[in-house]
């Protein structure tokens, strides 16, 4: 039937009304207006004020107990101090004429001497042609901790050099200080854009276009603000603010859309302003609580790995998806009872109702899925098996200064020494590998294990250079620098690392008392990635059961979140072969601003896991809260997935727009990481709704039929109730 007009329509009595806790929440929310902006505003101020006082300071650096790149960088320092402490790296480069004989590097290299922090600054190493050289400036502290404030030190240091025309670059550790947070402002701008046309698009009127777009933007800004004091304590990576802002932005703008569009209905079926949004809040907040809960859980879950580096990334996302979730049951109630039957005041279009009769397209279409349930199943599993096939060669790696931006500091002074010919330069140089041999009481077997221990590394594959191995000050540890053949992130280098440590020292040391480590950047982030690949499991698990258990207790069956685990963990491997097409084949990894392929990062697939998961069960949740409403006032379940699906359709459909525009426009990030993860999770929300959501889920709910609902009693009596 189609929906009455707000004019026609008796109001409901107040008895009508959900009198659950959201609903009295929402309710004191719709009567209180002002004091709930105004809340709001002020907290919006207090959270980027305290951001601002904190100067938070982010970090890509990691530390893994307990492996053995761990362990040989641990025996480095403690004997020999000057090794084991952070380095950058300082590189000169002339077009014309010798660095190492020019006054004005010279005098650089004596005022870097002179910096704070600064233990030693290293004689260049000077390429064959005279025009490139590199110093290796070491400090008494992390490179992160001397803040990206120290860079103004740096330029004033090598100004002299730079005054001679030579050109200067840093890399090594001094990534940490030079690589400032990400500015995408930009893509949010966009991102913004876009999700205010879809909005406009959607609801045909500006104010209900405008408010869930506003309500997200001011529990966003508040969300990175309580990021940002968080950061004062907790070091996160410096892709947290902007996880966090893509996240915060795109559940921010789906809930609030999913709010408006209930009361707008509400509105048109007779209620007041006031029980309009008390009703949005009983019933849309439910839904938007259970979703966000979700995101959150599967957050959280990224903890269950044991990587810190990666539980605090989700911790930063966990952070913005509870405030904006907060915002949407409290701000946006507000703003709706404030706004009242104003709301369509400004339209560029007749309003559309929440659902428009039994007639409409979308009941035509899960029509058509009821009749013939078994095509429909058959064609979108076939889609996604065949998105999902790349990712049987997925190559988990890492990232390295040679897909930086063109003109950055870190890829020009990664350029510069992997042009440059000579020992110390090509492109391994980019990542030195650094072995450790713990020679433990075996101090007599030093000089002839030297002889041999040089001999067994030059001849190990994809090795280019080899120093001649030397005693730590005490003589306890026989330290060689390995240069490897290829830079850092190639497969070959990845190879190298693997080989040295299960093949060529075990081969060499075996009968001595001696242990040998290969330690240094490269070998950590190798460390790292076999970590992530080992403990990638347990985040499924923790995750995929998390995410059952929650799923259960609010729908009471055991099908719907079995099929629901089942139909996201499709979906993310599906994205993961578009991501291996793309950036790890080089699919159109053009249009992104690569100008080469890259592995995948390590640890994204990981995130985009948990991302993905709880992102998509919140299509999964507004859809099937509306089909289990009408489950249990009918108890027929093909009239009840056609009708939700037909009612929750075209609202979904807006929000799956929305996300992926705010996702998409994150690709132009300039950071490769952030690039990956937006265009992972826009697949992803594409693929969940539209295969997934349109296709398999209703499809399979057709086939299932009463099944779809069946819990064991003894089970049901036992689940917690969730009440709205």
């Amino acid at each position: 039937m189609p929906a009455r007009s707000e004019t026609d329509a008796p109001a409901l009595p107040a008895s009508a009304l959900p009198i659950g806790g959201l609903a009295r929440l929402g309710g004191w929310c719709a009567r209180h207006p002002v004091v709930v902006v105004a809340a709001w505003v002020l907290a919006l101020t207090a959270a980027l004020t305290g951001r601002h006082m904190v100067a938070p300071v982010f970090s890509d650096q990691m530390s893994l107990s307990g492996t053995q790149s761990r362990t040989g960088a641990d025996l480095l320092a403690a004997h020999s101090p000057t090794a084991g402490r952070s380095s950058g790296r300082v590189v000169f480069h002339s077009d014309s004429g010798a660095v190492a004989s020019d006054r004005s590097v010279s005098s650089s290299l004596s005022r870097l001497t002179h910096l704070p922090h600064v233990t030693s600054v290293s004689a260049p190493v000077v390429s064959e042609d005279g025009r490139t050289a590199y110093t290796t400036v070491r400090f008494d502290v992390e490179a992160k901790a001397l803040g990206h404030d120290y860079t103004h030190q740096l330029d004033r240091a090598t100004q002299p050099a730079r005054d001679s025309h030579v050109r200067v670059a840093y890399g090594g550790d001094l990534d940490q200080v030079t690589r400032q947070p990400a500015d995408d402002r930009a893509s949010e701008l966009i991102g913004i854009a876009a999700a205010l046309l879809v909005l406009l698009l959607a609801f045909g009127s500006v104010l209900a276009a405008a408010l869930p777009l506003i309500s997200a933007l001011i529990s966003v800004g508040t969300g990175l603000g309580v990021v940002g004091i968080v950061a004062g304590t907790v070091s996160f990576a410096t892709s947290a603010p902007t996880l966090a802002t893509m996240i915060g932005l795109g559940v921010g703008i789906d809930y609030g859309l999913f709010l408006t569009t209930r009361f707008r209905q509400d509105l048109m079926d007779g209620h007041d302003p006031v029980a309009a949004a008390t009703r949005t809040t009983g019933t849309s907040g439910r839904a938007v609580l259970v979703a966000g809960v979700t995101v959150v859980v599967a957050m959280l879950g990224l903890y269950a790995c044991g990587l810190s580096f990666i539980g605090k990334l989700g911790l930063a996302a966990s952070l913005a998806v509870a405030v904006t979730a907060t915002a949407s049951v409290t701000l946006v109630p507000a703003a709706l009872s404030l706004t009242g039957r104003h709301i369509d005041r400004l339209s560029v279009r007749p309003p559309i109702a929440e659902t428009s009769g039994d007639r409409d397209g979308w009941h035509r279409y899960a029509a058509r899925i009821a009749r013939r349930p078994w095509p429909y199943l058959a064609v979108g599993t076939a889609a996604l098996a065949l998105l999902s096939a790349p990712a049987l060669s997925l190559r988990l790696g890492h990232v390295d200064a040679s897909a930086d931006g063109a003109g950055t500091t870190s890829r020009t002074a990664y350029d510069l020494v992997a042009e440059a010919t000579g020992p110390g330069f090509g492109p391994g140089a980019n990542g030195p590998l650094t072995v450790v041999i713990d020679l433990g009481s075996d101090h007599d077997e030093r000089p002839g294990l030297t002889t041999t221990l040089q001999w067994a590394l030059e001849q190990t594959p994809d090795v280019a250079r080899v120093t001649t191995p030397t005693s730590t000050p005490d003589g306890r540890l026989l330290t060689a620098t390995v240069t490897p053949a290829h830079g850092p992130q190639d497969a070959s280098t990845t190879a190298l690392v693997t080989t040295l440590v299960g093949d060529t020292l075990p081969r060499t040391l075996r009968g001595t008392a001696a242990h040998g480590y290969v330690t240094g950047a490269t070998a950590a982030q190798v460390d790292f990635r076999d970590t992530v690949r080992q403990r990638l499991p347990v985040i499924i698990a923790t995750v995929l059961a998390a995410a059952f258990l929650l799923l259960m207790t609010v729908f009471r069956s055991l099908v719907i979140p079995l099929k629901a685990v089942l139909l996201n963990l499709a979906t993310t491997t599906a994205s993961y072969g578009v991501l291996t097409a793309v950036f790890q084949w080089g699919w159109g990894s053009s249009m992104l601003g690569l100008h080469e392929p890259v592995p995948i990062e390590s640890y994204v697939p990981m995130m985009m896991f948990a991302i993905v998961f709880g992102l998509s069960m919140d299509y999964e949740i507004f859809l099937l809260s509306r089909i289990a409403d009408l489950w249990h006032t009918s108890a027929d379940n093909t009239r009840s997935v056609g009708a939700g699906l037909a009612a929750t359709g075209r609202v979904i459909s807006s929000a799956a727009l929305i996300m992926t525009a705010v996702f998409l426009s994150f690709t132009g990030s300039p950071t490769v990481v952030v690039k990956m993860l937006a265009l992972g999770l826009a697949v992803s929300v594409v693929l969940d709704a539209t295969l997934v959501r349109l296709v398999l889920v209703p499809s399979s709910m057709f086939l299932l039929g009463r099944a779809n609902w069946w819990i064991p009693d003894w089970l049901d009596r036992r689940l917690p109730h969730f009440h709205a």
